[in-house]
């Protein structure tokens, strides 16, 4: 005979774990109404879905940014399919991990998944959701930085988010705003040509060589010309060089120096689940 388990703590199981009601009866039933060991079962039972799935390629999910105190943070949370991704449930568990880092200061995914939320770690919350919602979750993605003034900007959908560092708060907020939507939709490499490093540069300078050649140019300008060609990918590929998508007829650089010329591109921090 199975043990009898009262409505209220299935109830009270679901809130907690998020689990479905069956699972959370059954649970109950197997752990003999002893609460945490029930957690624990469903715990375990996302361990050995993970363990199943461990294959498969979670490419949906959020990203979630915070800016507290000087400090910017921005984290991705997988998942298999858009369906559960667009969830308002898998959102606020993304919420609900960079809050704990925030408040943690934690620096790594392996911090992170460390960090404990009400006595249960990081690490065990995915397993259990894992077990909720039969996908595979991971964390791929975690960054903490730090500067004077941080702008984030995150795409529509949660898919998209970006980080811009600043030298100091701009005179108005909308500049940096502009400039973190600018990283955001054309994905730059670095902040300025001097930040490429310089194994793309060779890469960059040897390609640009070997095209010229397959086009007949003369060998003794093939310096010359790749050189321009390099001059083309700063353009395209270095933020502060790069069109700016709002007035094309000026670049970052321009927008930011005629309307707040003391402010400065630190650093950016840029992620994409299609990436």
């Amino acid at each position: 005979m199975s043990y009898k388990v009262a409505m209220s703590d299935i109830q009270k199981l679901r809130k907690s774990t998020g689990a479905g009601m069956m699972d959370c009866k059954k649970a109950l039933q197997d752990a003999e109404g002893d609460f945490d060991k029930a957690k624990d079962i469903i715990r375990e039972k996302g361990q050995a879905i993970a363990s199943k799935r461990s294959d498969r390629e979670a490419k949906e999910g959020v990203v979630v940014t915070r800016i507290e105190n000087g400090n910017g943070y921005i984290l991705a949370l997988n998942c298999e399919t858009d369906f559960v991704a667009k969830t308002d449930k898998f959102v606020q568990f993304a919420q609900t991990i960079i809050d704990a880092a925030v408040q943690n200061g934690a620096s790594s995914v392996e911090e992170v998944k460390k960090l404990q939320i009400n006595g249960v770690t990081v690490e065990d919350m995915v397993n259990e959701q894992i077990g909720v919602i039969g996908e595979k979750i991971d964390i791929p993605f975690y960054q903490k930085t730090e500067a004077p003034y941080i702008n984030a900007y995150i795409h529509t959908g949660n898919k998209l988010a970006s980080l811009v560092l600043f030298n100091k708060k701009p005179e108005d907020e909308q500049i940096a705003h502009d400039v973190a939507m600018q990283v955001a939709a054309m994905n730059p490499i670095a902040v300025d040509k001097e930040n490429v490093p310089q194994d793309i540069v060779n890469k960059e300078m040897e390609i640009a060589k070997e095209q010229a050649r397959n086009e007949n140019r003369p060998e003794n300008l093939l310096e010359k010309i790749a050189m321009g060609k390099l001059n083309k990918f700063y353009q395209e590929a270095t933020l502060l060089n790069q069109q700016f998508i709002r007035e094309h007829k000026m670049t970052v650089r321009d927008y930011i120096k005629q309307n707040d010329a003391d402010l400065q591109v630190i650093n950016f921090v840029r992620y994409s689940l299609a990436d």
